[in-house]
């Protein structure tokens, strides 16, 4: 199941939800005011890295053999 960030734009409030792939995406209910009108938002864990921050220290990924 994936992770998704939503946003309610009645109060602002920025919160994450796991949703089954396998069905609808229901009504999201906002957990602070209880607005019915929560967006999905783009996650920072999503967008990659800034730009600005360091390099990660992890090697980097290539041909294997």
């Amino acid at each position: 199941m994936p992770l998704y960030e939503y946003q309610c734009p009645e109060c602002n409030n920025r919160f994450d939800r796991l949703v089954r792939s396998s069905e609808a995406p229901p009504t999201i209910v906002c957990p602070t005011c209880g607005g019915e009108k929560s967006e999905r938002i783009l996650s920072l864990f999503a967008a990659g890295p800034r730009s600005g921050s360091s390099a990660s220290s992890a090697p980097a990924c290539g041909p294997v053999g």
